[in-house]
């Protein structure tokens, strides 16, 4: 057993206390080349600053910054426990940038905060590659961040991610949904699963279900498949001048509660959106998580995407060209859905009726 009066002769250090200020400065030496690897051309400086320094760019002639910030949740448990640190980062990046291109922005600068009880580097080299690599998809320079080691606060082991976001669009092309009208195209972009909502209830069915992710390999790929980031394809979707009337990142709330945001409080009240739940198939693994937990179908679309990463309000002419362009930049794109008057009638058979007001309701059985 140490003797506490050889430490008080020595000094106790930063160490000591369960704080690695040399693992810190490691970990900066070891991400510093993915972190170069997303620099943009506006950008004045690399990491190391109390701050970045980045220029607008230049081609915009009022240009409008927006802002997001968003972590992973407890989806970061499951990759914890099964030591899948790698597609985290790319999670955290795209849970704000996705939200910060419903306005019609393109992601600028990205910066992320890892808090932890001890800096092991290994695994937060991990993470941040991550986030590099997600920051590369989405076009934006990871200018920064911040690692805290938090002893004490943190079980030995786990950490958290924060991540924010900051975008930029010319004033004249945000897209805000005032255009939005009845007869216009929902389309859908596919998710590549749950992507980073959901993961309590998750996790609650698989101890309730008692089932062992060390051997069931394929639900656990599937369940941390990393959240898919739409930029480019939606960038590219706007650059062609398609008539995007609004957009929606379906996260926490699923379609019921993601689709109503896409208008205009003044306007909600008028139009509803009808979603055909039989044009598509819903994934293996959100039908798992509906048999596993017994969920119903309104509770299982209003806690997951379902399949539906992203939505896309188009003006009907444009909805065919919108569907080509999605399909070239590599997205899986079909009509979900229309805009509709709310309280009129559908004939389709299975609809999730969503209005600007009120309860969501499914007419009809999801096969």
């Amino acid at each position: 057993m140490n003797d506490p009066s050889e430490s008080r002769r020595n000094g106790l250090t930063y160490r000591d206390a369960g704080v690695d200020i040399d693992a810190g400065a490691e970990l900066i030496r070891r991400i510093a080349p993915a972190a170069e690897r997303t620099r943009r051309p506006e950008m004045l400086d690399g990491l190391g600053g109390f701050a970045a320094l980045t220029r607008v760019p230049e081609h915009l002639r009022e240009p409008v910054l927006v802002t997001g910030t968003d972590g992973v949740g407890t989806k970061l448990k499951l990759a914890i426990d099964h030591d899948r640190h790698d597609g985290v980062g790319q999670d955290l990046v795209a849970m704000c940038v996705n939200d910060v291109l419903v306005t019609g922005a393109e992601p600028l600068l990205f910066l992320d905060y890892y808090a932890t009880a001890a800096l092991d580097v290994d695994t937060a080299t991990r993470v941040i590659t991550g986030i590099a690599r997600g920051c590369e998809l989405a076009g934006c320079a990871l200018a920064g961040g911040e690692t805290a080691e938090m002893p004490g606060f943190y079980a030995r082991g786990d950490y958290d991610l924060a991540g924010f976001c900051v975008g930029v669009v010319e004033r004249s092309r945000i897209v805000r949904g005032d255009a939005v009208a009845a007869g216009d195209v929902l389309v859908a972009l596919a998710s590549s699963g749950p992507h980073s909502n959901g993961f309590s209830l998750i996790r609650r069915v698989l101890a309730d279900s008692g089932v062992d992710l060390a051997r069931e390999k394929e639900l656990l790929e599937q369940l941390l498949a990393p959240t898919r980031i739409y930029v480019a394809a939606v960038q590219r979707l706007l650059a062609a001048g398609v008539a995007v009337h609004a957009m929606s990142h379906i996260t926490g709330g699923g379609l019921p509660e993601n689709l109503p945001r896409m208008f205009p409080r003044e306007r909600a009240a008028g139009l509803a959106c009808h979603v055909d739940l039989a044009s598509w198939t819903l994934p293996d693994v959100f039908a798992w998580l509906r048999s596993a937990g017994g969920i119903d179908d309104l509770e299982l679309l209003r806690t997951f995407n379902c399949g539906v990463g992203f939505v896309l309000c188009i003006a009907a002419a444009d909805a065919e060209r919108a569907l080509t362009e999605l399909e070239a930049a590599g997205e899986h794109a079909w009509r979900v859905g229309t805009v509709v008057a709310a309280g009129s009638s559908t004939s389709m058979d299975v609809t999730l009726e969503v209005p600007g007001e009120g309860e969501a309701r499914i007419h009809g059985a999801w096969a």
